[in-house]
């Protein structure tokens, strides 16, 4: 594996939230729920990657998912990161609030709509 190789970031996540992440300029690669795990498995014996960014909402555990694959490796660091379900879940989070909050920390005032 080469210095260029560990430096790429790769976020693994469903159609829905991909757009997002590639208007942020991410690289992404979509999967759905059912071969998340496949998907993220092969991207680690691939070894292209340095950090690969996880949707919690496809893969819950990424550590214990690919503990296996991941047994002797130091790279991809695996992150999780919450899915826009997980956001906007009714159960775990007011989606207002959430975005609220999100505005106001980035452009420092609040904005109703």
């Amino acid at each position: 594996m080469t210095g260029a190789q560990t430096q790429r970031v790769v976020v693994l996540t469903d159609a829905e939230t991909a757009t997002g992440y590639r208007l942020a300029g991410a690289e992404v690669i979509e999967t759905t729920p059912g071969e998340a795990v496949s998907a993220l498995e092969r991207l680690i014996v691939e070894g292209r990657y340095g950090l690969v960014a996880v949707d919690t909402g496809l893969v819950p555990d990424p550590a214990t998912a690919t503990a296996r694959v991941m047994r002797g490796r130091d790279l991809p660091i695996l992150l999780p990161i919450p899915s826009l379900r997980d956001a906007f879940a009714t159960d775990t989070v007011d989606a207002k609030a959430y975005m609220g909050k999100l505005v106001r920390d980035t452009i420092g005032f609040d904005i109703k709509l």
